[in-house]
């Protein structure tokens, strides 16, 4: 999945709906079920969180979860599991921040070891190919869906059109990267709430009582008492959660030495956690050759099937971190076990990842609820949505290419047909997406049986 895939896709519109505020077991199990079907990168997952919290469940308004998503598309890191963090910590404190965004992710922590120990005592898996082959089309079906759902609900008029166009030739045919790209559309959207505000302000007005919702933290509600900011609490957090993120790495340090892979790993993807703006594959690049050119932890080879291996489990890509850690660990084990070494690798790796997330989250949310109200960001919020949706276009061409295009230039009749049947069921049949996905698998799967 690409880096620009940041939006909300399709949701089925025949589930019960309710205003009950959710209990905190009851969204327990909601952000658990979450983790094991999270599948289809960022705009896979974000348009699941999309169709289950504002469209079924209606914990969260639709303008408020543009609010959250825009800005967790500013911050470093996975944007998914910090918009899962954001809502759990709106819905219950910041206890539902830390469940919301753990169980995101643990699910694949603990799929992901298992992979990454079968691919090391064992090579390639051949299943994982045929599992790829029918969840790319389903995932390519997702985001076209996307691009069609917030483009009904992004581009109002003629200027947010011209936005998303722009936005398109910019990262399609210039290559510009996917922050500038939402760093320009802001600042257009900044000048235009003073000169043609009626055209900027497009999504629903923050704190409008005159358009109320039925959802439980909707557009007219204020923010909860405890999303109020005070230095003291930025403090604690702060204090708490650069604690949590260096404890372990200065451990590792004290007992194996600063020599030593997995103490290396943990400074490494620490600094890796700073830089990764435009999502997991515009940091990519940079693991890959400081992992294998630099540390020399594993091959470019074992790299791109790292990526497969994320690719196919739910979760954050940018999960392909723990498999680096792991196979580093496992091949430069010094005097541990490789067994252990690599499983220090991989948690450690996946720790120093996340949590600096909960840090920009639970720091930096309460000034932003703050802003709900004000329509200069609510102008730049519209212009950024806009320019989403020309950058997720670009996501669904290039799926395209390179999905139902093979390299000769024939099309992928298999392919092609998956992904039309996902399409339709998706957004004609109003399917749910975990059905869909979990066919798709379950045909790539069968076809590579057949052909055995």
């Amino acid at each position: 999945m690409s880096q620009t895939s940041r939006t909300i896709a399709t949701a089925p519109d025949d589930s019960p709906r309710t205003n009950a505020h959710p209990s905190f077991g009851e969204a327990l199990r909601f952000w658990l079920k979450l983790g094991f079907i999270s599948f289809g990168g960022p705009t896979g997952q974000i348009a699941i969180m999309h169709t289950e919290l504002v469209e079924k469940r209606r914990w969260i308004s639709e303008a408020r979860f543009l609010h959250a998503l825009n800005y967790c598309m500013l911050l470093p890191g996975p944007e998914a599991q910090q918009l899962a963090t954001y809502i759990g910590w709106l819905l219950h404190r910041t206890r539902g921040g830390i469940v919301a965004g753990s169980l995101f992710v643990l699910p694949s922590v603990v799929i992901l070891w298992v992979l990454s120990y079968v691919y090391v005592v064992h090579g390639s898996v051949p299943w994982i190919v045929a599992v790829f082959e029918g969840l790319k089309p389903a995932v390519m079906a997702i985001v076209a869906a996307a691009v069609i759902r917030i483009g009904q609900k992004a581009l109002k008029n003629v200027i947010m059109w011209l936005l998303a166009a722009a936005a398109f030739v910019a990262i399609f045919f210039l290559g510009v990267p996917f922050p500038l790209i939402i760093l320009f559309a802001a600042l257009i959207g900044l000048v235009g709430a003073k000169v043609a505000a009626q055209r900027f302000i497009v999504l629903k007005p923050h704190g409008d009582r005159a358009a109320p919702d039925d959802a439980v933290l909707g557009d007219h509600h204020g923010a909860p008492d405890h999303a109020r900011p005070s230095v003291a609490r930025a403090l604690r957090v702060l204090s708490v959660c650069l604690l949590l993120w260096w404890t372990p790495v200065l451990a590792s340090a004290i007992w194996l030495g600063r020599d030593h892979t997995i103490y290396r790993e943990g400074i490494f993807f620490s600094k890796a956690a700073m830089v990764t703006f435009g999502g997991a594959y515009a940091v990519l690049p940079y693991v890959a050759q400081q992992a294998a050119e630099n540390y020399g932890w594993l091959t470019p080879a074992q790299m791109l099937d790292g990526l497969g291996l994320a690719e196919t489990t739910p979760g954050p890509l940018i999960m392909v971190v723990q498999f680096v850690g792991f196979v580093g660990g496992a091949q430069q084990p010094g005097n541990l076990s490789p067994l252990v070494a690599a499983t220090l690798g991989a948690l450690l790796s996946t720790w120093v990842t996340f949590v600096p997330c909960f840090l920009w989250i639970l720091l930096g949310a309460p000034y932003i609820e703050t802003l709900r109200t004000n329509k200069k960001l609510t102008a730049a919020l519209s212009a950024i949505t806009a320019a989403v949706v020309g950058v997720v276009l670009n996501l669904a061409v290039w799926f395209g290419l390179h999905i139902l295009v093979l390299p000769t230039g024939e099309v992928h009749w298999f392919s092609l047909a998956i992904a039309v049947a996902a399409f339709l069921a998706l957004a004609w049949r109003k399917w749910n997406m975990l059905t869909i996905i979990g066919l798709a698998i379950c045909i790539g799967i069968g076809r590579h049986f057949l052909e055995r």
